[in-house]
């Protein structure tokens, strides 16, 4: 069994001239990761592992998570493979995986993770929002057999508002 938890970083702003990897999140995007991570906290099962993309606005969505759900910060790792927008390299990352882990919670971007959660998973999603939480599950032994995996839970911040 692998089970992968997606989540998409908050929402940011534009107010800044700054890269995109420095764009930081508004404070609707910090209210938001609060209310999903104390949703998901409910029925949170036992991770391995915390992968985040190095952009300003995953990793703080990010240490948002782990804070709120008591995950120790040694299991967190960035990796520039989750700053992607395809979801080409977030796929080759994931299947990748080191095979001893059985749950993986990973931030980073649209329209990546709407692929992935489309492309994996067997509900289609239109749209991943900011914040959004998809929670796919695979009877697979390896994380190569994400490709038929159940989407097991999505939790939206306009759900819970």
């Amino acid at each position: 069994m692998k089970e992968l938890i997606l989540i998409r970083h908050g929402k940011s702003s534009w107010a800044y001239e700054v890269s995109d990897k420095d764009r930081p999140l508004k404070q609707r995007g910090i209210r938001d990761a609060h209310r999903v991570a104390a949703a998901f906290k409910n029925d949170m099962p036992s991770i391995d592992k915390v992968y985040s993309s190095p952009a300003n606005r995953a990793l703080h969505t990010c240490m948002i998570f782990m804070r709120d759900l008591g995950l120790p910060l040694e299991m967190l790792e960035v990796t520039d493979s989750l700053y992607d927008f395809s979801g080409e390299s977030v796929m080759q990352f994931v299947g990748n995986f080191n095979p001893e882990f059985e749950r993986v919670m990973i931030f980073g971007h649209n329209f990546a993770f709407t692929n992935v959660a489309n492309q994996w998973g067997d509900q289609h999603i239109d749209n991943v929002p900011t914040s959004g939480l998809v929670y796919l599950h695979s009877e697979g032994q390896d994380w190569g057999a994400m490709g038929n995996a159940k989407t097991v839970k999505t939790l939206f911040p306009k759900q819970l508002r």
